[in-house]
């Protein structure tokens, strides 16, 4: 998903910072192929005609983009600065509305743009980015430092308790008067002018950091020779790696593909150990291997730079003029949390780690061969062994009751008709940017169209990693607009003919991602720059977290956890064991995640001078691990440094929000089992307090007036199995 606009004046720049862009690039100058023509008819000139102003995917070509970008970026240069220049007074109407309605094609390219590059990027489109981000920073500079702009607001905002306003207006004009600050608008020309240096450098630097990360993904995929090597393999994922190798000219081999993540799925089903550490170090090792996608240098010149623009904004580090906007507001406060969780989710992995290691002590002796150390490319194989051993369950058990469609159908959607009271028709008719993407419409309890939503479910080599939430279009009561929402997830595609089935962890992120959904859909505010997820990145996934509840709710699950095949009901006996296992493995879960977080506060925590070079960006990362006590060996950060995408975009400096927004989770959760569950009421509740309101309003103030007290972290500990002492024995849980 993407995080809400750093300037509500300027989409170019969250769509830049926050696009997790792809593959390597060669530069070229995008508007010299864009012929008048093709100009004339851009797409991006003129609104969408279709429902709630859907993109027209099947009339935007790629040629279209420069262009859109060009005459974007200048009438909306010249839309500001008719606002700057503007010789009467400012008032909210003739400066922040105008501001608010300004720079439609801009954004309208904007949005369409940075989607696809992360969902569907090509040669073409990388090259755009990278011509693109530099001119795009540069604009945005020209907005945020314009001086005249800075004075109209500072006048409204030294006023804006005196204008008769109501609380929305004045919050809109207290976050253009913050964006602006933030930005530099208050800095000497001298500072102004080196700012717009280090902005255009970071463009330039985060555009190919993240094309390097996904260009690793697929240059670090492991060949293997022979089916047997591929033991404990599913016919069908034995099929799709071969096809992997097909398409790659291997003809007769067998492709393993990475995901983002250091740990690699299929680990957990691997029998060959020389396999598994083979796809472990592949993993491990990218964007640090000396090759053209190297990142470690990037790593220290981004880091370097967002330093010294702290610096010059009047912050210490990074992460203090990051948390200063966020929930958080200190880098203490989160080392605070952070430091209660890792000690006894480290505890909890360690005791883990010995049940493993009993389990392979156990395997080997009955083999009669020697035994050998747990190591990280054991974790998730012994796990399934040790997790089967003391619940008689192995995942795999889940996956014919898991189907794709009926997850999101039968599951998330009838969810949100149960909660919210909504439904969702399919549609046929409208394009898409990708074969794989299905359109529903969404209809709300009155049956009046509420949004329209895309789901996008394959992984893909065009396509970035992970799972994320767009806006195509923000809902507004001032444009008039209802939200078009789009969802994305890098579930493996079987082959033509075979059904789509799920694990565990792809169910419950397809919940979470229509979590974020549900907060773009159910957005009911004034404003653009309010709208839908446009709140503090750490406060972003909570409602999204909420909505995970759902995937294990008795009667939820009940309904769409039906044998592909046969369409029998999942067996209680395995629904229990589904609920039964919800601790299980969790020290692992909580210490990988603490890794990546506390290393990303340990980056962007330390002044300038402190960075090293990007022969020394490994080592920091070891020592840094070590200082925060989350180097476990068996158990590595969920990413490391070089392919930490999160950090070279919208969450540098704030990946601990996962876990600062899963405190207001667990209290949500615990508020609203005490009330009932799946009702209407809960849903309703929570949609008016908290989901339509966007960021009109304080966040935490948003979750009082759900919860009604303040977040407690004692809910959380229980949840993640971390509240309870440490003992001796070597129980998983």
């Amino acid at each position: 998903m993407k995080h809400p606009l750093a300037l509500a004046l300027a989409v170019a720049l969250t769509t830049t910072l926050g696009a997790c862009a792809q593959s390597d690039a060669g530069k070229t100058d995008s508007t010299q192929s864009a012929s008048q023509d093709a100009a004339a008819g851009n797409p991006f000139f003129a609104e969408s005609t279709l429902p709630l102003h859907y993109p027209p995917f099947d009339k935007i070509k790629d040629s279209d983009f420069g262009p859109g970008f060009d005459r974007g970026m200048a009438e909306h240069l010249k839309e500001v600065e008719a606002i700057a220049d503007n010789a009467e007074a400012p008032t909210f109407d003739n400066t922040i509305i105008a501001l608010e309605k300004s720079g439609d094609i801009l954004s309208r390219t904007s949005t369409v743009f940075f989607s696809l590059v992360g969902a569907d990027t090509n040669d073409t489109r990388k090259a755009i980015q990278a011509e693109y981000a530099p001119k795009l920073a540069a604009h945005r500079d020209a907005v945020s430092l314009n001086p005249k702009l800075f004075e109209r607001i500072q006048t409204l905002y030294d006023a804006r308790d005196t204008l008769g306003l109501d609380a929305q207006d004045v919050r809109l004009i207290e976050r253009y008067h913050t964006d602006l600050v933030r930005s530099g608008a208050q800095l000497p020309e001298a500072d102004k002018a080196r700012l717009k240096e280090i902005n255009g450098e970071l463009a330039n630097l985060g555009t190919k950091f993240n094309q390097n990360v996904l260009a690793e993904v697929n240059d670090s995929a492991i060949t293997v020779d022979t089916r047997e090597e591929l033991a404990g393999l599913t016919d069908e994922q034995i099929a799709a790696a071969a096809e992997a190798a097909k398409s790659r000219k291997l003809e007769g081999k067998y492709v393993i593909a990475l995901l983002n993540t250091t740990g690699q799925p299929l680990q957990a089903q691997l029998q060959d150990r020389s396999v598994r550490e083979r796809l472990h170090k592949a993993s491990v090792n990218r964007g640090s291997r000396g090759n053209e996608f190297d990142n470690t240098a990037l790593v220290s010149t981004i880091l370097k730079l967002r330093a010294e623009k702290a610096k010059m904004l009047g912050y210490p580090t990074y992460a203090a003029y990051v948390l200063a906007d966020e929930t958080a507001k200190t880098p203490e406060a989160v080392n605070e949390m952070l430091g209660k969780l890792a000690p006894p989710a480290v505890a909890n992995a360690r005791r883990e780690g010995a049940a493993l290691q009993a389990m392979i002590d156990k395997e080997q002796a009955a083999k009669g061969e020697p035994s050998f150390q747990l190591q990280p490319w054991d974790w998730a194989y012994y796990t399934e062994k040790v997790r089967q051993d003391k619940y008689d369950f192995d995942e795999s058990q889940l996956k014919p009751y898991l189907e794709m469609k009926n997850v999101l159908e039968n599951g998330v959607f009838y969810a949100a008709g149960q909660l919210y009271g909504l439904s969702f028709k399919q549609r046929t008719d409208l394009p898409v940017y990708h074969p794989d993407v299905t359109v529903y419409d969404v209809f709300d309890a009155d049956g009046k169209q509420l949004a329209i939503f895309l789901m996008d479910p394959y992984a893909r080599d065009s396509k970035r990693g992970g799972a994320w939430m767009n806006s195509y279009v923000r809902q507004s009561t001032l444009t008039g607009n209802l939200p078009v929402v789009a969802n994305h997830q890098n579930i493996t595609k079987p082959s033509a003919g075979q059904p789509t089935l799920l694990t565990w962890d792809e169910v419950t992120t397809m919940f979470h991602e229509f979590g974020h959904a549900l907060h773009g859909m159910f957005s009911n505010v004034k404003y653009p720059y309010f709208s839908g997820t446009s709140v503090p990145r750490d406060f972003v996934e909570f409602p999204s977290q909420v909505n995970e509840m759902w995937a294990d709710w008795p009667s939820v699950l009940a309904n769409y956890a039906k044998h592909y095949q046969t369409g029998e009901a999942m067996p209680q006996t395995l629904l229990d064991k589904v609920l039964a296992t919800s601790k299980f493995n969790q020290g692992f879960a909580t210490t990988e995640y603490l890794g990546s977080a506390m290393l990303d506060q340990s980056w962007h925590q330390a002044a300038a001078d402190k960075i090293p070079g990007a022969d020394g960006v490994m080592a920091f990362e070891a020592a840094a691990l070590k200082a925060n006590g989350t180097d476990y060996a068996p158990v590595p950060p969920r990413y490391r440094t070089p392919y930490f995408s999160h950090i070279m975009g919208g969450y540098a400096a704030g990946y601990y929000a996962y876990i600062w927004s899963e405190v207001l989770d667990a209290n949500t959760v615990e508020y609203i089992k005490a009330n009932g569950g799946l009702t209407r009421e809960n849903g309703d509740k929570f949609r008016a307090t908290l989901l339509s309101q966007g960021g009109s309003k304080d966040a935490l103030q948003l979750f009082r007036d759900f919860a009604g007290h303040e977040p407690q972290i004692q809910p959380l500990l229980v949840r993640r199995g971390l509240d309870a002492p440490a003992t001796d024995d070597a129980d998983p849980q």
